[in-house]
């Protein structure tokens, strides 16, 4: 058989597996009546991820986060909600790593939430700005030691070319003696995002492909600040 041919079967075969691959739902899909959606996007979000955890959704608080260099050229990611709160959605990471970077150029991102269980989604999307310096050193304290650890060996180096695997693995043994010994180190570069968001879109699975999709847009006339919308699935 010729490599071509290998080649054709191969590409066949990946098609049939794409098309033979279902979502996993947690038995019956929760209802989402539009009717009853609050007029601002945090309580049902919070509601929302609160449920997601308690379905047993893996890392319910995981999310893309989608940000664009000064040249356009769009990057995404999976990082960590740390909070949602009036001011708007948190995470963190080092200020010179690639996100950092397009942040400082282009202030601007996009978050994704995707529970498979629930078969629900939120998308949310806004301005971003820098929690400060005393509010990223207490963020980071609020993590884990390993979490610790991560952000001391990656400061400054986060998303750099990596000379070795050795060399991470030696400055990844310095960080964690340097976590147990200081508790509430500082990682210089690390940083607090808060995401003020300008639109959510809430996404809710039907198992008859009648989805539905709520989106908030920011509105200072509107009932809560916010204009609240129907889409077409």
């Amino acid at each position: 058989m010729s490599d071509d041919q290998d080649d054709q079967d191969e590409a066949e075969a990946f098609r049939a597996l794409l098309r033979g691959l279902r979502v996993p739902h947690a038995g019956e899909l929760p209802v989402f009546d539009p009717a009853t959606a609050p007029d601002a996007p945090l309580s049902l979000f919070r509601r929302w991820l609160r449920e997601a955890a308690e379905a047993g959704e893996p890392g319910p608080h995981t999310m893309s986060l989608a940000t664009v260099s000064a040249d356009c050229r769009p990057s995404q990611r999976t990082v960590m909600l740390h909070d949602a709160d009036e001011r708007g959605w948190h995470f963190g990471t080092h200020r010179t790593s690639r996100k950092g970077r397009e942040l400082a150029e282009r202030p601007y991102a996009s978050l994704a939430f995707h529970w498979m269980r629930s078969g629900r989604q939120v998308r949310v999307s806004g301005r971003v700005g820098e929690a400060g310096r005393e509010e990223s050193a207490a963020d980071l304290r609020g993590r884990s030691p390993a979490a610790l650890a991560a952000a001391l060996a990656g400061s400054g180096r986060q998303s750099e070319v990596l000379g070795s695997y050795e060399e991470l693995l030696r400055a990844f043994e310095t960080a964690y003696e340097r976590a147990e010994r200081e508790p509430d180190a500082t990682a210089p570069t690390w940083t607090l995002y808060i995401l003020e968001a300008d639109e959510v879109e809430f996404y809710q699975e039907e198992a008859r492909r009648r989805h539905v999709r709520v989106r908030y847009r920011r509105d200072p006339g509107a009932p809560g600040g916010w204009r609240r919308e129907l889409l077409w699935p």
